[in-house]
């Protein structure tokens, strides 16, 4: 049997490369979706407790910008979030008209970390596989694997 090129074997690790990302995309979805089952919730409000949990306070507005969702949607998201005690909106001290959200982080830690906890020590269980500087180029594709996601996200909304 012939021994593959350098660049017939690149581009078959490319491949292999591009199938586990896509993989692995596909395995988080299901994860989140069966998360929010656990906790009570959908997934979209899921992901909007993230997002929230990742950026702090925000308005409806900016959350509605950075979700893609209506404010109409978003509006509904924190109406279920709001009831079941995840979010709190307050008043903008500096601007009255402005609704700001806020996470409710003991609640989230009752009941969202519980769910996501055994992921994440299985995380850590790799990330102590590898050296500092193995991780930080991991972190740094991951970091430019996020910038290509953000901005197809932006082409597709622009469409």
């Amino acid at each position: 049997m012939e021994e593959p090129s350098p660049a017939q074997a690149r581009r078959r690790l490319e491949r292999e490369f591009l199938l586990a990302l896509r993989r692995a995309g596909s395995v988080m979805q299901l994860l989140g979706a069966a998360s929010a089952d656990r906790i009570g919730i959908n997934v979209t409000d899921l992901n909007c407790l993230n997002i929230l949990a990742l950026t702090g306070r925000m308005t409806a507005g900016e959350l509605a910008r950075v979700t893609g969702l209506t404010t109409a949607s978003i509006t509904g998201v924190l109406d279920r979030l709001e009831e079941s005690g995840f979010v709190h909106r307050e008043r903008d001290p500096e601007d009255r008209r402005r609704v700001i959200i806020r996470l409710d982080a003991a609640r989230g830690m009752r009941d969202v970390a519980p769910v996501f906890a055994p992921v994440v020590a299985a995380w850590r269980a790799v990330a102590a596989q590898y050296t500092d500087e193995q991780l930080t180029l991991i972190l740094d594709f991951q970091h430019q694997l996020e910038k290509i996601m953000r901005d197809r996200l932006v082409e597709l909304r622009g469409a």
